[in-house]
């Protein structure tokens, strides 16, 4: 069955630095597009970053633009994100999905049918 298991969250200071993983199975990896989503308490959840699975196209929100790296090998079915420049609000819990379809908005999570477990991100000022 299709699982999704991110790694990598923790607790860092303003400033910093944390990847974030995410090991996919179950399915073909290599034909998907990936994207991250994030959820902080008494938010709704946001859209972070995707990953296209042909030729590598990128999305990124608007709130980390500059500041997030999305990346995918394929050989490891794993997705990656790269956080720099972290700010106390990017605290949150990350999620990563697998999307549905290639040509349908990156940024609505109604378009992801399968979601980690979630990793907790907790940016100190």
């Amino acid at each position: 069955q299709v699982q999704l298991v991110e790694s990598g969250g923790g607790l860092v200071q303003a400033g910093g630095s944390l990847r974030l993983s995410c090991a996919a199975s179950g399915f073909t990896f290599s034909t998907v597009a990936m994207g991250w989503f994030r959820q902080a308490p008494g938010k709704e959840r946001e859209f972070v970053a995707a990953i296209r699975w042909r030729i590598g196209i990128r999305y990124y929100g608007d709130s980390v633009k500059g500041r997030f790296t999305i990346s995918r090998d394929n050989a490891k079915n794993t997705v990656y994100l790269q956080m720099n420049s972290l700010k106390p609000e990017d605290t949150a819990v990350y999620y990563c999905a697998r999307k549905m379809g290639d040509y349908n908005d990156y940024r609505d999570l109604n378009n992801y049918d399968y979601w980690g477990q979630g990793t907790q991100v907790t940016v100190s000022s």
